[in-house]
């Protein structure tokens, strides 16, 4: 197999079937390509609801359904699908990781495809992705450091300036990276030979940094690749962000928990107790600023609070898993919709 596209639906079946339909114009495209769907555990009739419309659509001959009964988060939904193909007879070549809140565009496949054929060095790329009206979201990053998180925090112009200085993007021409989105994002088949899969202790959040930094370690390169282009309907799968005209929601425990796993993982005890600090010292300053100031208040809800709560100070330095909001789940149970 030339590539596999994951979608992992939680919640989203709607959104998914969205994603399959811009898909399906796309996928032949790249010869002896698939696309497997993993319903993780959203109960109700969601998982009907992905069969009838592959029945409906005849999508049955390039799409694979796997509906599992309880959520395994992104990580663990991915992991599902990743895993078996793997280690049956006609591996994939390339795994394509796509958001089901994602629509991609013409060529969005076949450029990925390409691009990784042209770079045999490269392990990860990423799409560009777009807002519904055609603006590029943030993406690539650079990876989170002691600065980052004072910047986070602190909200001063300048800083944020110097900081970014460091990744200089042309968004009309592939460039490395450092991380990218995994709302779309490509990955040789070698490369996760080599590094192991997304580590399905952080749930789901900071899992494509985690990759990313594991595949830059390992002396992959990690590259944008803009070509490819996917509209990413951004928080609407995860629920973790309101639209632009409202405040967001009050970020869950888990996304807490990914963050500190993710330092204590790759950096150690002191930088992550660095970064910590870094981050609550500059956004209390940012905080009492803009009471000062009188700026209207934009953050999730006890946003302070719930970064003391979970950061080292108060969790201490033992590496955890996230606790994931749902029990343990039973194996998967594949059902092909052909």
């Amino acid at each position: 197999m030339k590539l596999l596209v994951v979608v992992v639906c939680y919640r989203v079946p709607d959104l998914t079937i969205d994603c399959l339909r811009s898909l399906s114009g796309e996928i032949d495209r790249v010869p002896d390509a698939r696309v497997a769907v993993c319903e993780n555990g959203s109960g109700g009739d969601a998982a009907d609801l992905l069969r009838r419309a592959m029945d409906e659509n005849g999508w049955g001959s390039w799409v694979d359904l796997t509906a599992v009964e309880v959520n395994h988060g992104f990580c663990g939904g991915n992991n599902l699908l990743i895993r078996p193909a793997l280690e049956s007879d006609d591996p994939p070549e390339y795994v394509l990781l796509l958001n089901p809140d994602t629509i991609v565009q013409e060529h969005a496949l076949d450029a990925l495809v390409d691009f990784m054929d042209a770079h045999p060095k490269a392990g990860v790329a990423g799409s560009q992705l777009l807002s519904p009206e055609g603006v590029i979201q943030a993406s690539p990053f650079l990876f989170p450091g002691v600065g980052s998180e004072l910047d986070r925090g602190l909200r001063v112009g300048v800083l944020s300036k110097l900081l970014s200085g460091r990744l200089k993007i042309d968004h009309s021409r592939p460039n490395r990276a450092e991380w990218l989105s995994g709302a779309s994002m490509i990955l040789r088949t070698s490369m996760l030979r080599g590094v192991g899969l997304l580590d399905e202790g952080f749930f789901t959040y900071f899992d494509d940094v985690d990759l990313c930094l594991r595949a830059r370690r390992a002396g992959w390169e990690v590259w944008y690749a803009p070509e490819s282009k996917v509209v990413h309907l951004e928080g609407a799968s995860s629920g973790i962000k309101g639209s632009t005209m409202q405040k967001p929601k009050r970020r869950p425990a888990y996304w807490f928990q990914a963050r500190r796993r993710f330092f204590l993982k790759n950096y150690g005890k002191l930088y992550t107790a660095l970064a910590d600090a870094a981050f609550l010292g500059g956004y209390a300053t940012w905080r009492l600023r803009r009471l000062i100031q009188g700026k209207p208040d934009l953050d999730s809800p006890n946003f302070l609070a719930d970064s003391f709560r979970n950061s080292v100070f108060r969790t201490g330095f033992e590496l955890r898993d996230v606790e994931s909001p749902t029990t343990a789940a039973p194996a998967a149970v594949p059902t092909n919709a052909a």
